[in-house]
C-alpha cells in the first residue's frame, strides 16, 4: 500500500513539474524510497524571468514561453511589449494562443530584420521571385513549343522528300543537257575579277 502512495506522489510530481526538475528519489535497488518527495520548485517562465516578477500558478505566458527558451519572449517583447502580448493572449481562446504566440515571434523576428516592412517585405520579395520564375517558365515553354514545331516541320519535309525520291527516279545528267556542268571550263569561267 505504501508503494502505491509513493508511486502516486511521484506521478503527481511528474504531471505538475517542469522536465528539468524531475528527479524522483530512488533507492539503490531501483524502487522508490518511502521518504516524501522533495518540495517542487517550479522555475518561472521566461517572460517572468525577463520581467523580473514572480510567476504565478496561472501565468498566461508560462505555457508559451518556457524557461528553457528565453530568447523567444525577448524577441516578442522587444517588438510588441509584455502588456500587449498578455492582453492579446487573454482575449483569445486557449486553442488559438499557441498559434498566436508563434505568429508574434515570427513577426517580431521579421520586424527586427526589416523594421519598415516586416513580414510584408518578405512576402513581397517572394511574390516578385514567383512572378520572375513564372515569366522564365513561360519563355522556356514557348521555346520548347517552337522547337517541337520545327521538329515536326523537319519530319514532314523529310517525309515529302523521301516520297518524291521514291516516286521520281533520279535522272543521270547527260552531256547534251543545258544544266550539265563541265569541269574543263571551270578555270576560265571562274577567274578572279581583280588582279
Amino acid at each position: 500500500m505504501e508503494h502505491r502512495e509513493t508511486a502516486a506522489a511521484a506521478a503527481a510530481m511528474v504531471a505538475t513539474s517542469s522536465p528539468s526538475s524531475l528527479s524522483p528519489i530512488s533507492s539503490p535497488t531501483g524502487s522508490f524510497s518511502s521518504s516524501p518527495p522533495p518540495a517542487i520548485i517550479v522555475s518561472p517562465c521566461a517572460a517572468c524571468k525577463i520581467l523580473r516578477r514572480r510567476c504565478i500558478d496561472k501565468c498566461v505566458l508560462a505555457p508559451y514561453f518556457p524557461p528553457s527558451d528565453p530568447l523567444k519572449f525577448t524577441i516578442a517583447h522587444r517588438v510588441f511589449g509584455a502588456s500587449n502580448i498578455m492582453k492579446l493572449l487573454q482575449e483569445l481562446p486557449e486553442a488559438q494562443r499557441a498559434d498566436a504566440v508563434n505568429s508574434m515571434v515570427y513577426e517580431a523576428n521579421a520586424r527586427l530584420r526589416d523594421p519598415v516592412y516586416g513580414c510584408a517585405g518578405a512576402i513581397c520579395q517572394l511574390q516578385k521571385q514567383i512572378n520572375e520564375l513564372q515569366a522564365d517558365l513561360a519563355k522556356a515553354q514557348a521555346e520548347i513549343l517552337n522547337m517541337q514545331c520545327q521538329n515536326a516541320n523537319l519530319k514532314f519535309i523529310y517525309q515529302e522528300m523521301s516520297q518524291n525520291q521514291e516516286n521520281c527516279p533520279q535522272k543521270q545528267p547527260n552531256e547534251n543537257s543545258p544544266f550539265f556542268f563541265d569541269e574543263s571550263i571551270l578555270g576560265v569561267a571562274w577567274e578572279p575579277l581583280w588582279t
